[in-house]
Parts: structure tokens; C-alpha cells; sequence
């Protein structure tokens, strides 16, 4: 594919702007129509990004002739429904994470992408950030090989706000979103499979009807371990803080930027074309598109980390 890759992007919250910033940055892609709940706050993002055509509805962007692909920034309920409506369209599309809710609607996604052979990806961001990609050239190069994982996910979110401070329409999930991101990494990063995993949550918000704590501990089948702490009660530094402890080092990672166990930066700015972890995966998305590839955090690559999401989800359940 040669020409211009046409794009729609469905959710015009906090996520899709951060998409629409780097898809600034890539060449030959253009975001012809923007989807959002509210069509006045839909339009005032299309109007800064120069997009032509707003929608409410996403099939009224699938039924656009010219659109070759979409990027799913909607909430977490409407992933897997949204993902196989675009695959029947004709689209590929690059699912922000998680892919799904529950395992049954992963699987359907997954068995209708090897049914149509369309590139169909998941955002799990953090294959892609310099910081991991780093660590990921060493474990490859045979210099480093990880022995544990520690994790720590912490949000201060006691009310259903998103990341812009603007009030949610759905409800956040510490198991099947942001732990979504480390159980695949640690996967990803140990070059073995998940072979058991624990979980054990904190008591159920009354009113968002989630649990705000959580602590899942994780084994590779190589015998590396990953610990993984969330919580949404954290009233401090936000996001998530990864130290690799292998064999000849260990490594800190804070979203884009590294550093060594006692805290020296290492230059990742050669890594990659960019410091921007969510550019990175959208250039990966668009190039397997015009290569006719399977993309890095393909919906088949990723899918035994929501196998693992579902056990973790049956113990919860037991308790």
C-alpha cells in the first residue's frame, strides 16, 4: 500500500488525543473521521486536528468508502463488540488495551482476525516505549536475562475521572486493564510463557463497584517471577514503575525514560524514530498495514495474556 493509509479514530477522550499527537508525526496517514459520544465535544477535537468528519456512531465511519483502518479509544466494554464490527467492515483496526473484558469475546476477535487476515493489534504501549524496547535489544542480544519483575501500578482515583480530570462514562478496571499492560510484558520481556499466576484483590468501592487494591504474583515458565502491586487509593507519583532485576543488572523504567537500580539515567533516545511510546505503536500499526505483516502486540501475540486475565479473574471470583 503506497497511498495514503485513511484512518478513523473512535473515542475522542483523553486516549485518542494522545493518538491524534502521534499520528502528527507519521507520514503518509491521515485521520479523515473522529468518533465521540458528545458530537459538540467531538467536533471541537476535530476542528483542532483538521479532521473532516465527526460521527456518534462508529458504523457511520466503517461505512466510509475511503477509510482503511480504525483505532479504538473507547471504553473497555465496547472493545471486543467494536473490534469485530470493524474486521466484518473490512478495516484493520488497533484496539487501545485491554482487547476485551472477558476471554470469550478476546477469542472471538482473534478467530475472526485469522478468518479475514486483516492486521488487527492491540495497544499494549509498553512493547513499544524506548524504555522496555531497551531492555528488550539486551534479553535478544543474550546480555540480560530477567529473574523478577517488580511492578507497581498506582492511580488516585476514588472518583470515575479520566486522565484530563474530566468525569468518566465507564468504569476503570485494575485486572483487566492495567494489569493487562504488565502480565503481557512480563511474558513479553522473559521470552516464556505465564505458567501460574495469583491474585488477591481489597475490598469493592461502594460505589464504583470495583476493587481499588489489588496484588498478582506471576510465574514464567523459564522460572523468572514478576510481582505486580495496583492500586486506584495511591495518593502520590501516578502511573506504573517497573524494575527489572536480571542476572547482570537491574533497570528502572518510568513510561518512556530508564534508569539503572541506583537511579542513573541511560539514554534511550536512539532506540527508536521517537520518545513517544503511543507514536511507536501507531507506526508499527501503520507499517504492518502497508507491509501486509502481523504487527508487534498482534491480537494473536497478546491474546494468552487475557487467558491469564481470566484465571487470575476465576480465583477473584472464588473468593
Amino acid at each position: 500500500m503506497s497511498k495514503t493509509i485513511k484512518v478513523a479514530l473512535a473515542g475522542a477522550g483523553a486516549f485518542g488525543i494522545k493518538h491524534l499527537d502521534g499520528i502528527k508525526n507519521i507520514d503518509g496517514v491521515e485521520v479523515v473521521s473522529l468518533v465521540g459520544r458528545r458530537l459538540d465535544q467531538t467536533q471541537e477535537v476535530a476542528d483542532k486536528y483538521g479532521i473532516k468528519h465527526v460521527a456518534t456512531d462508529l458504523a457511520e465511519s466503517l461505512a466510509l468508502p475511503e477509510v482503511d483502518a480504525v483505532i479504538l479509544c473507547t471504553p473497555t466494554q465496547m472493545h471486543a463488540e467494536q473490534a469485530i464490527a470493524c474486521l466484518k467492515a473490512g478495516k484493520h483496526v488497533q484496539v487501545e488495551i485491554p482487547l476485551a473484558d472477558a476471554l470469550k469475546d478476546a477469542q472471538a476477535v482473534a478467530e475472526l482476525q485469522k478468518q479475514t487476515g486483516l492486521v488487527a493489534m492491540v495497544g499494549h504501549t509498553r512493547r513499544f516505549n524506548p524504555s522496555h524496547q531497551w531492555v528488550h535489544k539486551k534479553i535478544e542480544a543474550g546480555e540480560f536475562n530477567i529473574q523478577q519483575m517488580d511492578v507497581q501500578t498506582y492511580f488516585f482515583r476514588r472518583t470515575n475521572m479520566n486522565a484530563l480530570g474530566q468525569a468518566r462514562s465507564w468504569t476503570d478496571h485494575l485486572l483487566w486493564h492495567h494489569a493487562a499492560h504488565t502480565v503481557d510484558l512480563f511474558a513479553y520481556q522473559a521470552g516464556s510463557p505465564i505458567v501460574k499466576a495469583n491474585a488477591v484483590q481489597g475490598p469493592i468501592h461502594k460505589d464504583l463497584g470495583i476493587a481499588m487494591d489489588m496484588s498478582i504474583q506471576l510465574k514464567a515458565a523459564n522460572g523468572a517471577i514478576c510481582t505486580l502491586s495496583l492500586s486506584f487509593n495511591n495518593d502520590g507519583p501516578l502511573g506504573t514503575f517497573f524494575r527489572y532485576i536480571g542476572d547482570t543488572g537491574t533497570y528502572l523504567a518510568r513510561y518512556d525514560d530508564l534508569y539503572t537500580g541506583k537511579d542513573e539515567k541511560i539514554d534511550v533516545s536512539n532506540v527508536d524514530v521517537s520518545m513517544n511510546g503511543i507514536e511507536l505503536q501507531d507506526r508499527e500499526f501503520f507499517a504492518a498495514i502497508r507491509e501486509g505483516r502481523e504487527p508487534n502486540s498482534s491480537v494473536q501475540q497478546v491474546f494468552n495474556c487475557y487467558k491469564v486475565l481470566h484465571d487470575l479473574e476465576q480465583q477473584l471470583n472464588a473468593e
